[in-house]
């Protein structure tokens, strides 16, 4: 089995995934917690937690690269479940590593333009402002489409079960932002957006859309970033040859 020094993998997706795009993430983005110094095997997951941890020590990983990691704005105390979170991974030795808002935004491995192309959008450009910066984007259809359908699609896609509420419109246009990004939603005006697909139902988004005229799908803040740590993890395959496992842990949220 192929292997690779753990901070040349640091140093590459540091680079590759554009860490210095996002200054401003609340997320500490990068190594979080330093493991073994060679790496054989990349675990992928959304959350840092218990249950990924225990599941990649028993996959044997070296290093696992996750969305939302363990340390946002700083360490103010290492008690409760954050102390047994990192005693898990220091025993374990497994170095933690976590990429937030790059890896929304990211326009190769990002979760919202492997979205676009599940759902067999023709990428249009960004769209989404969050911290300065556009993090999502919008496509179109090949075909206008009923909104039914689309929601389909995306269950298929994502393996989801969206929520969907119908404003009127067929879709062609569509906005998509990950994870709890429904105040992208301001933007639709300005792109014609038809169709908005994020992450996490809002009660704050429902009287919005109605008065755009924009359908709404919530398909999931897991589901729908599921798809960058895959993606990235397929990159890693690809060019080092290093054993890849996706650990799945649904919240159905």
């Amino acid at each position: 089995m192929k292997s690779l020094r753990r901070d040349k993998l640091v140093s590459f997706l540091n680079e590759e995934l554009g860490l210095s795009e996002f200054p401003k993430d609340d997320s500490i983005n990068g190594l979080q917690v330093e493991g073994r110094e060679s790496v054989r095997k990349i675990g992928v997951a959304v959350d840092a937690c218990e249950y990924v941890f225990e599941a990649a020590a028993d996959s044997g990983v070296d290093f696992l690269i996750v969305h939302h990691g363990l340390i946002w704005g700083g360490i103010r105390a290492m008690t409760g479940c954050l102390k047994t979170r990192i005693k898990m991974l220091l025993e374990a030795d497994i170095s933690l590593y976590a990429c937030h808002l790059p890896l929304d935004w990211h326009p190769l491995h990002g979760n919202n333009i492997q979205i676009l192309n599940l759902l067999r959008l023709s990428k249009a450009g960004e769209f989404g402002e969050y911290h300065g910066r556009r993090i999502g984007y919008w496509g179109r259809t090949k075909k206008e489409t009923s909104l039914s359908d689309f929601v389909t699609l995306a269950d298929r896609k994502l393996n989801t079960d969206s929520i969907a509420m119908d404003f009127g419109r067929k879709v062609r246009n569509v906005g998509v932002v990950s994870g709890g990004g429904w105040s992208a939603l301001y933007d639709a005006e300005r792109f014609d957006i038809d169709t908005f697909l994020t992450g996490e139902p809002s009660h704050s988004a429902y009287t919005l859309a109605e008065e755009m005229k924009v359908n709404l799908i919530f398909s999931g803040h897991y589901a729908t970033e599921t798809v960058g740590v895959m993606a990235v993890g397929r990159l890693l395959h690809k060019k080092f040859g290093l054993g890849t496992v996706f650990i799945d842990h649904p919240t159905g949220l």
